[in-house]
């Protein structure tokens, strides 16, 4: 199965999945970081994370959690649909007020935000393996930005149903630190 395959099939499994919980039970996860995660997380790291959209697993709690103790937080940004992806200050995770419309349809940060770099980041998918494989959107983005950022820590946040046996991987897919879903931290891998 090719990695379009299975990008299609698991969005549709990631909709339904999505579509299937309850309000109630949609506000409950992703709350607060587990505590063996806690472990990776440096004292004063800047946290990357993502706005997630309508079916991704969500961070904004995460960005409260990480504000809170006191932790600058940082997202994604594009200048334009073709620019590379840049990390910018976000500093109101509560209301959002420092976000604007990009050029994918995605709030991020104000073209006038600092960039900055994260040394813990946190990543959506699309899909993922028990042994922290990572299927993206497929533009590359991530891949190419942790190429170029060797050191930072990449956190796969996804829903329990992304999980697959296998991926097929190339050479630029980035591995991942570790992955979290409502119910299991995989990792951390070697």
């Amino acid at each position: 199965m090719t990695k379009d395959d299975l990008r299609k099939r698991l969005r549709a499994a990631r909709r339904e999945h999505v579509a299937a919980l309850p309000d109630s039970v949609r506000t409950l996860v992703f709350m607060r970081p587990p505590a063996p995660l806690l472990d990776m997380v440096p004292q004063g790291a800047t946290i990357g994370l993502y706005r997630a959209a309508s079916t991704e697993a969500p961070a904004g709690a995460y960005a409260r959690y990480f504000y809170d103790a006191g932790h600058e937080l940082a997202l994604p940004r594009f200048a334009d649909r073709n620019a590379p992806m840049q990390f910018a200050r976000f500093t109101d995770p509560f209301e959002e007020s420092d976000l604007e419309t990009g050029p994918f349809g995605l709030l991020q940060p104000a073209m006038d935000a600092a960039i900055i770099e994260p040394s813990v980041l946190f990543v959506p998918l699309v899909g993922f393996t028990a042994d922290g494989a990572r299927l993206g959107q497929g533009g590359g983005h991530y891949d190419r930005w942790l190429a170029a950022h060797t050191g930072v820590i990449a956190i796969g946040i996804g829903w329990d149903c992304q999980l697959v046996d296998e991926l097929p991987t190339e050479p630029h897919d980035i591995p991942l630190a570790a992955i979290v879903t409502p119910t299991r931290l995989y990792g951390p891998f070697a």
